[in-house]
């Protein structure tokens, strides 16, 4: 249940962010959003106050409006925190940032994929990687990397349920499996 009111939330902040008339930065929100969650998540004073119903909705707003200044929220971004005070969200507000994440890529085209390494990428096979990974899928791609120690060497892409497996342990599995064909 939570994650569909979540999802709701999400839905209509993408609607405000991508709507040209507001003038916002789909990419600035999504920041916006990132920061005032690690914000809430990093200081316990903080998330009592915005979780708690003893603290009046006036209060809270207070503090979002306060601390909205260093973290450079649009008026449009604070407003929609004001929301979810007077809806009694704030819990929410990690579902709501995935899941704004997730529809914003959507409308933008965007693909996310899980890159897994031997050893950790540089920038310039990074930035290979993102380019093979656009090409064979024709969208833009945001990557995720880590590194897998069981990996021999090469990358393994996951976007979706579809795996591009460049990996050398995958490269012998393949070979394994043409060699035990042909016996």
């Amino acid at each position: 249940m939570s994650l569909a009111v979540a999802a709701r939330y999400a839905r209509a902040l993408v609607d405000i962010a991508v709507d040209p008339k507001n003038q916002l930065d789909p990419a600035k929100v999504l920041e916006c959003l990132e920061a005032f969650e690690g914000a809430v998540q990093s200081s316990e004073e903080l998330r009592n106050i915005l979780e708690s119903p003893a603290v009046p909705a006036a209060r809270k707003k207070a503090v979002v409006t306060r601390l909205g200044a260093p973290l450079g929220l649009p008026v449009l971004v604070r407003h929609f925190f004001y929301v979810l005070i007077n809806h009694r969200r704030v819990l929410l507000l990690g579902d709501i940032r995935r899941s704004f994440q997730t529809l914003l890529d959507e409308r933008l085209g965007v693909v996310r994929a899980d890159v897994s390494s031997a050893l950790p990428l540089d920038d310039e096979q990074r930035a290979g990687v993102v380019s093979e990974l656009t090409r064979l899928t024709g969208k833009q791609v945001r990557c995720e990397y880590s590194v897998d120690s069981e990996l021999v060497g090469g990358v393994s892409a996951r976007i979706g349920s579809t795996i591009y497996d460049g990996s050398l342990r995958g490269r012998l599995a393949k070979l394994r499996r043409t060699l035990a064909a042909e016996a």
